[in-house]
């Protein structure tokens, strides 16, 4: 099988004239939107090379903690606060200039015991869930762009999750939780977030009755999180979510992907990254053409962290970077859709899908060409020189040989 380095080195010869440097937060500011950002969490931050990428404000400019905030680390026992995690994460993004989506306050899962298990009365928990809010916004008042307040209140078929808050309070500690949210910081963009949401169907037009619930409260929402942790080749069209995009924002609140990743069944192959960079295309394209879409977070930037492999058996490689930190395919697709080009180059985003496309079609029966072994012939800029049963050159003409994976080095 062709490794798709291989393929990125195919589409070098593209990519160049696309971005000259600017990278998915610059391309997306400089089309209108807020931010290009990634989910992190805290284990990962002592990756130097990992954490040298996310330091890159270049491609992100906006960091949302995967974990750090949630119930079960904020508040791991009863009014008893921890915030040493989360802090870590909010000082990053600070240190950066980078935006803060503050994830999450009410869901669920990753409830600590003591509220899962807790034997409450609508009063009781109500109280408990305002206390929790409040001191959880409050430590980070300022710090924090949005909140999502609300985190996967619905069922599939739309119809409200069973869950502990539902149970003793009913629909209404959806409004009672935005409204304590924007008591304790009137400034942060308060968001119900949610996957399966991302096309029309009973679960899109349950999160609409959920703004609407919110509204009729009287209580602040400004957005709608679309979790957009999709399935390659299954990933709803762009035109399907640029319509749905549209019915969210109709109702006077802004829109963001905020958990975009697209899995497939392993192992990966070149069309399956081929298919990946298209569908990672067109979700990102249809945010590009809602002005009140603000901006796409990937939920972690690199295999090497996805959540995904521990959750789903058989699946991964679902992110725009493999699990060496090298760029895929799909990094190629989202700049596209971005409309990242340069000052020389009038290449349009269709062209440039039509050359990934055609890359990976081609490469498929060019790229195992190599020149003889104990070749002395140097290396062209961008060329192979290394890798795993590489028999090709090793000297470089231009620049030097750069390891990217055991299967390929690159003369950059």
């Amino acid at each position: 099988m062709v490794h798709f380095s291989t393929i990125a080195l195919a589409l070098a010869s593209v990519l160049p004239r696309l971005t000259q440097g600017a990278g998915l937060h610059t391309s997306a500011v400089a089309k209108g939107k807020l931010y290009f950002g990634s989910a992190t969490d805290n284990s990962e931050l002592t990756d130097t090379a990992y954490l040298t990428q996310l330091n890159n404000t270049d491609d992100f400019g906006q960091i949302t903690p995967a974990n750090a905030m949630k119930w079960d680390a904020t508040e791991p026992s009863q009014n008893s606060f921890s915030y040493t995690n989360g802090d870590v994460i909010a000082n990053l993004a600070a240190a950066n200039d980078q935006k803060l989506r503050c994830h999450t306050l009410v869901w669920y899962s990753q409830l600590p015991t003591w509220v899962s298990s807790g034997s409450w009365t609508n009063e009781t928990l109500l109280a408990v869930m305002k206390n929790h809010i409040t001191n959880v916004v409050t430590h980070y008042k300022g710090k924090c762009y949005a909140w999502d307040v609300a985190n996967e209140a619905l069922n599939e078929d739309g119809t409200y999750r069973d869950n502990i808050f539902y149970q003793y309070i009913g629909e209404a500690y959806l409004p009672i939780a935005f409204a304590t949210a924007a008591a304790a910081d009137p400034d942060a963009k308060l968001y119900y977030n949610d996957y399966n949401i991302e096309s029309a169907g009973s679960k899109s037009t349950g999160a609409q009755r959920i703004v609407q619930l919110v509204q009729q409260y009287g209580a602040k929402i400004d957005g709608v999180g679309l979790q957009a942790h999709f399935i390659v080749g299954s990933t709803p069209s762009q035109s399907a979510q640029t319509t749905n995009l549209a019915a969210l924002t109709a109702l006077g609140v802004e829109v963001a992907y905020t958990e975009l990743d697209i899995r497939m069944t392993l192992p990966s192959t070149d069309a399956l990254l081929a298919q990946q960079s298209t569908d990672y295309q067109g979700t990102v394209a249809a945010c590009m053409a809602n002005t009140k879409c603000v901006g796409v977070t990937i939920w972690d930037y690199t295999d090497k962290y996805s959540w995904v492999p521990g959750t789903f058996s058989g699946q991964g490689a679902a992110c725009p970077w493999d699990e060496s930190l090298v760029k895929k395919p799909a990094y190629a697709g989202i700049l596209a859709a971005l409309g990242g080009t340069s000052s020389s180059s009038t290449t349009s985003t269709t062209t440039v899908a039509t050359t990934v496309a055609t890359t990976f079609a081609t490469t498929t029966t060019t790229a195992t060409t190599t020149t003889s072994s104990g070749s002395t012939t140097s290396v062209p800029l961008y060329g192979q020189c290394g890798g795993s049963g590489w028999t090709g050159g090793t000297t470089c003409a231009s620049g030097t040989c750069k390891y990217a994976n055991d299967w390929y080095s690159q003369c950059v």
